[in-house]
């Protein structure tokens, strides 16, 4: 079993609080970037319908005409789980130990067990949030947009664009290839997004601030060059946000509505169960547990335009 490896040193009183790595934050599901469907306990139909062909010149008579499509797409969350045991017993060496009390049958540190019970919820939501965007279905992941879009053969043509490296050179250029085959039935949906990797969008950022041939001049928005904050909203009047689990040179556009994310609970990510082995089978352990399920799809693939997939 794990056991941690403590490898501090101490002099004076314990601040209280443990400290760890900057973690990629959960901000497709937090930001409401996505349509999120709950309760969702084995799989669920996503259905939709087209219509061409229905209006006619007017008659007297009832003449039926047009042509209606149905079809559908599934919905699959994949069950995830993290079981995971520390022993106490390196705790009892270390300069929390008072925290755990004097008796034999001691307890964690209750600051080292808050902590860890956060750093999970937030493995968890990182996991998640990588996942949505490039998951693929192996070992505690799921598909990902970037996966299912990759697979389906429906997404070719000129709306699945091959992509180059991206720089502040170039950002503007390549994003106006993905704004060009935007579908017309989608350009003015409010909804609309351009979602693009963390790399894309310092790039933009950069490019904003001078450095490429787009209008904006050597000093860049407001000539301000880089001493400014831009807030970047927009590109070309669509809307633009980083997705964290999109790989560098990649970029999907797309309407909020058109991509799902399917749970059982979503209560499920946030929940940590911690189970103390002392009362159960006298040992010195602490199991902590988490239980979620989890899955992406898209409705239309038709209304996709995806950058550098398999770049």
């Amino acid at each position: 079993m794990p056991q941690p490896t403590i490898t501090t040193t101490y002099a004076g009183e314990f601040a209280g609080k443990y400290v760890s790595a900057a973690l990629l934050s959960g901000k497709t599901i937090s930001n409401g970037l996505i349509e999120v469907k709950p309760n969702v306990k084995h799989k669920e139909v996503l259905k939709r319908v087209d219509l061409a062909g229905a209006i006619a010149n007017a008659s007297c008579d009832f003449t039926s005409a047009g042509t209606v499509t149905l079809t559908e797409r599934i919905i699959e969350p994949k069950e995830l789980q993290v079981n995971l045991e520390l022993c106490k017993t390196p705790f009892q060496s270390d300069w929390e130990a008072v925290s755990m009390g004097y008796s034999a049958f001691d307890n964690l540190p209750s600051n080292f067990s808050d902590y860890f019970i956060g750093l999970m919820a937030e493995k968890i939501a990182e996991q998640t949030e990588l996942d949505i965007w490039s998951g693929t279905a192996g070992a505690g992941t799921f598909d990902g947009f970037s996966t299912l879009l990759s697979a389906d053969a429906g997404h070719t043509g000129a709306k699945k664009i091959t992509g180059e490296a991206i720089t502040s050179s170039n950002v503007i250029a390549q994003l106006e290839l993905v704004e060009a085959q935007i579908p017309n039935a989608v350009y003015d949906k409010e909804d609309l997004f351009i979602y693009v990797s963390p790399n894309i969008f310092r790039a933009y950022k950069s490019a904003l601030g001078g450095f490429q041939a787009g209008g904006q001049g050597a000093a860049g928005v407001n000539a301000q060059g880089q001493n400014q904050d831009i807030d970047i909203q927009y590109f070309n009047g669509i809307k633009i946000v980083a997705a964290n689990g999109l790989a560098n040179n990649a970029a999907i556009a797309t309407t909020k509505s058109n991509l799902f994310f399917g749970t059982g609970l979503l209560s499920d990510h946030n929940e940590i169960k911690v189970l103390d082995m002392a009362d159960l089978d006298g040992s010195k352990n602490v199991r902590f547990i988490a239980r979620y399920s989890a899955a992406v799809q898209y409705a239309v693939v038709d209304n996709i335009v995806s950058y550098g997939l398999g770049l």
